[in-house]
């Protein structure tokens, strides 16, 4: 009901195109992040196969989307093993 009555506003006022257009992108773009994000290494969806997926990831893994200054490839691993 509601994509119908989008339709019909915009063939009446043509200018509403362009918002409904950037309205779409934004929603898309959020999910597709959403979906990056639940997908990462370090979210956990079945606790009793892997109650702790952290504790695998490698000292270089680059937890940050965007590590301007820190260079993971370098990094030492500081913790102790589990």
């Amino acid at each position: 009901m509601p994509i119908r009555t989008a339709i019909k506003h915009a063939k009446t006022h043509p200018g509403l195109i362009p918002q409904f257009f950037f309205i779409c992108l934004g929603m898309g773009g959020a999910t597709m992040y959403l979906i990056r994000l639940a997908k990462g290494p370090h979210v956990t969806w079945n606790k009793t196969n892997n109650p702790e997926p952290w504790n695998q990831l490698d000292p270089t893994y680059q937890y940050k989307f965007v590590a301007i200054t820190q260079d993971y490839k370098t990094l030492k691993k500081e913790g102790p093993d589990f």
